[in-house]
């Protein structure tokens, strides 16, 4: 081989090397900073408690959706091992990021919740909706918030925050988990319950002589966040990664193979 030809070579596989070294030392930092506690696990809070983003198997009884997919991902990229904290509530695997038992999580963007979380931007839009008996005299959102109604809410969920908030006459019910909602509501004979459509979409398969009212009363921006311990250059990088999940198709991918509707990629 031309001494200059081999020359060169050794250089480009010198720098090369170096390049791959680099990178390897950046995702290695990287991941200190996302999981600094976790012993090579990236730990992910998982909530059961909206089936648009997650749920379990019926085969295997693991967690499957669009969260444990983006999870996953995350700790590819960051070559950690994934670890899934599951919980069957929004309000506790909110509560396991905010007190660093998890690294990540999924949630509804809310400023309360804002107060121990730094969320990216949204990857998904979620529609809430309000569910009613047939004989109810509501017949739109703006009729809900009178004081003669009870409005049943899963307890901690980005419902119970936002009506919380809104809601300035009708009581707010609590149900212990967003998935009991509709149970409560009819068992206990409350006069509106308040979810994720689609959750109150396939509770109207369980139970007779119920309906939705027309439209949404508010959508719900689902994103990632971590603790706000966190060094602001792993919130950067989960902000970017969120960014490229969207840009690269992976989210709308996922909410198609787990056959997810009426949610939407976030802009």
């Amino acid at each position: 081989m031309h001494s200059a030809l081999r020359n060169s070579l050794l250089v480009y596989m010198s720098f090369f090397a170096f390049a791959n070294g680099f990178a390897q030392s950046e995702s290695a930092n990287m991941a200190q900073l996302m999981a600094p506690h976790a012993n090579g696990q990236l730990r992910a809070s998982i909530n059961l408690g909206n089936p648009i983003l997650a749920n379990k198997d019926p085969a295997t009884g693991l967690p499957v959706g669009v969260s444990v997919d983006l999870a996953r991902a995350l700790a590819q990229k960051l070559h950690l091992k994934l670890e899934l904290v599951v919980f069957d509530s929004a309000g506790k695997s909110v509560q396991a990021v905010q007190e660093d038992k998890a690294d990540i999580g999924f949630f509804a963007i809310d400023p309360k919740r804002g107060e121990g979380i730094n969320f990216t931007k949204p990857y998904v839009s979620i529609e809430g909706s309000y569910l009613v008996r047939d004989d109810s005299p509501l017949r739109s959102n703006d009729e809900v918030d009178q004081a003669h109604n009870r409005v049943v809410v899963g307890q901690g969920s980005a419902y119970d925050l936002f009506l919380t908030r809104e809601i300035k006459k009708a009581l707010i019910v609590r149900a212990p988990t967003s998935p009991t909602v509709v149970d409560v509501f009819v068992n206990r004979g409350f006069e509106v319950a308040a979810g994720v459509t689609q959750q109150l979409q396939a509770d109207l398969k369980r139970f007779d002589h119920l309906r939705l009212l027309p439209g949404r009363f508010m959508v719900i921006e689902q994103a990632m966040g971590l603790p706000k311990s966190r060094d602001t250059k792993a919130h950067a990088y989960l902000m970017e990664f969120v960014q490229d999940m969207k840009r690269s198709g992976q989210v709308a991918t996922s909410l198609a193979a787990h056959k997810i509707e009426g949610a939407q990629v976030a802009p």
